[in-house]
């Protein structure tokens, strides 16, 4: 893989948009489908199965709705208690009309490349903050 091609930005935020808007527009209800394993997502843990859950996103039935390109955020009430909900664009596996199944799949390996700098990023991090470090001195001059 090229120079370049890793510093692309990932597909799938601009992809979900864009179908979510499709489904909307059609009238049908969209579904979100979460791996719920991965780092930092937050969705009601009692509705899990197998890892991953699926989420209603239709406009009526959550509030505040943000696509950024590093997450989906939403408020939504799970039986009668209204629940903050955060998604990492690496943890969608899927959006796709509940009616129809129309939608898009991803490619669960599109956002590896991008952990694994950040995880070599951390590493290099650790690894400076670990190094001893000199006592200041200070020395005065005539």
């Amino acid at each position: 893989m090229s120079e370049q091609q890793l510093n692309l930005s990932p597909t799938r935020p601009y992809m979900a948009r864009a179908i979510y808007e499709w489904i909307c527009d059609n009238q049908l209800t969209p579904y979100l489908l979460v791996d719920a394993t991965q780092p930092n997502t937050m969705v009601p843990e009692q509705f899990i199965q197998d890892g991953q859950i699926t989420l209603n996103l239709v406009p009526h039935a959550v509030h505040a709705l943000n696509m950024s390109n590093d997450a989906i955020t939403f408020s939504a009430r799970f039986g009668g208690v209204s629940r903050d909900l955060y998604v990492p664009f690496s943890a969608v596996l899927g959006i796709y009309a509940r009616e129809n199944g129309q939608g898009l799949f991803f490619d669960p390996t599109e956002y590896q490349h991008i952990q694994n700098s950040e995880d070599a990023l951390k590493s290099d991090t650790e690894q400076k903050n670990e190094q001893p470090k000199k006592k200041p001195s200070l020395r005065l001059l005539d």
